[in-house]
């Protein structure tokens, strides 16, 4: 349980102990999403997100799929981004992370399990990302999309830009040239800068924002900046988890612990 909830900007703010408390918390929803989406239309599809900060939603959503307590059998997820070029096989790939954390533990369909192929031809690429946001489309839309948020404000790797506002939020699935902080912050998972892939595939920030909610992790004192103006900043493509604010006051959730929160008034 949350040790406070705010309202802040139209979302709801759960603040936790710590990371690990915060990420089952989150885990119990996307339990919960399942449950009501698969009683109400059949099927549940989930925007899914890697990285260090979901590891804990990943375990304990293995957790109780192992307890029969939530089922994949009728689940479609699709995850938020892959780095360009990258081989599904290789163990830097998210491809390769969803498969050791989380899809290989629990009853999904190896058809319904989506992440970015990061072997696309360039020349097709684009043109590949939109037909993921067809398929998207197709099932439906998202009934959660899971993010986390990047040092420079990244939502999936929709990186700053200056793009207007309304443009912003339009933004179709596509490649993109990966920020310099993002491609630091990834320095130590590839044993250097100069090895971390320049460009990434990623969820359009339009496709993002269709979800139907959406669940935001931020942990730690080196979050607590970009949350701030997240929050609480100008709504603007250079902090592009900013734009969550122009979402109807429900559709989003954050779920942080006390550093991440620290320096947000209020």
């Amino acid at each position: 349980m949350p040790v406070e909830t705010r309202a802040i900007a139209g979302a709801t703010v759960h603040i936790f102990p710590d990371s690990e408390a915060a990420c089952h918390a989150a885990a119990n929803q996307i339990a919960r999403t399942i449950h009501d989406a698969v009683a109400s239309r059949g099927r549940a599809v989930l925007g899914l997100a890697t990285g260090q900060t979901p590891l804990p939603v990943y375990r304990r959503l293995v957790e109780l799929n192992r307890a029969k307590e939530v089922s994949f059998a009728k689940v479609s997820t699709y995850n938020l981004d892959e780095y360009y070029p990258m081989a599904p096989g290789d163990t830097q790939s998210y491809r390769y992370y969803m498969e050791q954390h989380l899809f290989q533990h629990v009853d999904l369909a190896v058809n319904a399990a989506h992440v970015f192929d990061g072997t696309v031809p360039a020349s097709f690429a684009n043109e590949y990302a939109a037909q993921v946001d067809g398929w998207i489309a197709r099932e439906g839309g998202l009934d959660l999309q899971l993010l986390g948020i990047g040092r420079n404000g990244h939502i999936g790797f929709n990186e700053p830009s200056d793009a207007t506002t309304d443009e912003a939020v339009k933004l179709p699935s596509r490649v993109m040239n990966l920020h310099t902080v993002t491609i630091t912050d990834a320095a130590h998972e590839f044993g250097g800068e100069g090895d971390v892939p320049r460009q990434a595939i990623t969820l359009g920030v339009g496709t993002i924002l269709a979800a139907r909610s959406i669940l935001i992790l931020a942990f730690g004192a080196r979050k607590a900046e970009i949350v701030a103006q997240a929050l609480r900043g100008p709504i603007t493509p250079k902090v592009p988890a900013s734009l969550l604010r122009t979402l109807p006051e429900g559709r989003v959730t954050w779920l942080v612990d006390h550093a991440a929160i620290s320096a947000v008034a209020g």
